[in-house]
Order: structure tokens, then C-alpha cells, then sequence
């Protein structure tokens, strides 16, 4: 069976991450906060706005409260990235190669529906993807598996036929939970912060389906999760 490729978005579709942690910092700023944006997403990138806020105040902040400020971190997010948005280079000959190879092909994102428009339908991107899973379709986000599971679900596929594209520690980690095998992209991280991914790509130039094919080859399992990478994200900056 021909594998089922799942995209994260942020970091892999677009090498937005700078533009992300810009947004945290001119919000950390207002709020009176010292965090080191750049450093909080290294460890938490994939997981919803909100969440990431949960983690960078001493006392236990309201949800209400917490959602306020993940939107006005959206806010300013678009304003800086707006005129910014660019394929990730080589992305769109890789994704067209894959489709015409006979792969399904889907997007598995912690961002809920309008942020996911604002990336994929400014850049006409949608039409390559066969499923796209946002924040509302799941329960959990990233580093569990719901994202990527509910995106086999929807391509029919199975776990082990499943290659995530992941650029967070993260949605590694969720992609072994899922029991899929992961290339990882290096936009903003180093090979050496992934586990065990099928090949470390800084984009999709020159990348093509016969090489993950042969990948795939060289790794017949997902590698298991390993727990004390994940938790080690969340220590205390």
C-alpha cells in the first residue's frame, strides 16, 4: 500500500516560527513577562496558543483569560507574518509528485480553521490535501496522537502506513504515539532535538517520493515514543 503523508503546518508548509515567536514576544512584553519566546516554542511548538500561555505564568490563569491572550498573539502573529507567506521551497513539486505517485495526502495542525485558511488558502494549498485537521476535530493536541490519528482516519489509512512531516519536538512525539514514522524539518530546530526520524530535511528541495519510499525501507517500524523527551518540554524556563 502506497503511504498516507501527514503535514503539520507550522515550521513545515511555511517557515513562519520566527514570525511566531516575534508575536509571543511583543505579547510577553505587554503582559510584563521576561519568557524568551524563542526558547518556549523550541520546547513547545505544535501545541495551541493557549496552552503554551498556560505555561509561562506562576499562577493558574482563567481559560477565558488564557484565550484572550492566544488571540491577540494571533492578532499580532498576522500582522507581522501578512505580507510575509511563502510556500516552504520545494513543498509544492514534492506534494504534486506524491499525488501523481498515488499518495494520500493530509494536514494535521494544532490551529484552528481560520489560521489554517489564512496559511493554506492564501498560498492555494488546499487543493493538494486529501483531509485537513485542525484544532476543533480533536479532543487533545499535540504531543498526543488524536491529530494524527483522526488524519489517518480521514485518508483511510493505517498507523504504520502513515509518514508525518513534523518540525517540533513535539509532533515527533505525537507522530510514535500515533505508531507513524516521522521526517523531521528542520526550520527552526537542529537534527540533533529529534528522537529517530526517518531523514532530517531543512526543506523539500530535491526531496522526492522515491527517496521516502526508500526511507521507509530503512526503518520498517515507528520508533516508541519516548516519554522523558516529551516531558522535558514542559520544565519550567
Amino acid at each position: 500500500m502506497k503511504p498516507a503523508l501527514i503535514f503539520d503546518m507550522d515550521g513545515v508548509i511555511v517557515d513562519n516560527t520566527p514570525y511566531q515567536a516575534r508575536a509571543f514576544q511583543l505579547l510577553f512584553r505587554d503582559l510584563g513577562l521576561t519568557t524568551n519566546a524563542r526558547k518556549l516554542l523550541a520546547r513547545l511548538n505544535g501545541m495551541p496558543a493557549s496552552t503554551i500561555l498556560k505555561t509561562v505564568f506562576t499562577n493558574p490563569m482563567p481559560e477565558k483569560q488564557l484565550k484572550e491572550y492566544a488571540g491577540q498573539r494571533e492578532f499580532l502573529y498576522r500582522t507581522l507574518y501578512w505580507s510575509k507567506r511563502r510556500v516552504m521551497p520545494g513543498l509544492v513539486p514534492f506534494l504534486k509528485a506524491a499525488r501523481a505517485a498515488g499518495f494520500k495526502v493530509g494536514l494535521g495542525t494544532g490551529s484552528p480553521p481560520e489560521t489554517i485558511s489564512y496559511i493554506i488558502d492564501h498560498l492555494d494549498l488546499r487543493q493538494y490535501f486529501d483531509a485537513v485537521i485542525g484544532k476543533e476535530d480533536v479532543d487533545r493536541g499535540k504531543p498526543h496522537a488524536d491529530t494524527f490519528s483522526v488524519a489517518a482516519a480521514k485518508l483511510g489509512a493505517q498507523a504504520e502506513d502513515c509518514i508525518v512531516f513534523e518540525d517540533a519536538v513535539l509532533g515527533e512525539q505525537a507522530a510514535y504515539r500515533a505508531g507513524m514514522r516521522c521526517v523531521a524539518v528542520a526550520s527552526s530546530l537542529k537534527a540533533k532535538d529529534f528522537q529517530n526520524p526517518l531523514s532530517v530535511i531543512k526543506d523539500f528541495t530535491g526531496f522526492t517520493p522515491e527517496r521516502l519510499l526508500e526511507l521507509l525501507e530503512q526503518q520498517p517500524k515507528a520508533p516508541k515514543p519516548d516519554k522523558q523527551r516529551a516531558q522535558r518540554q514542559y520544565m519550567q524556563l
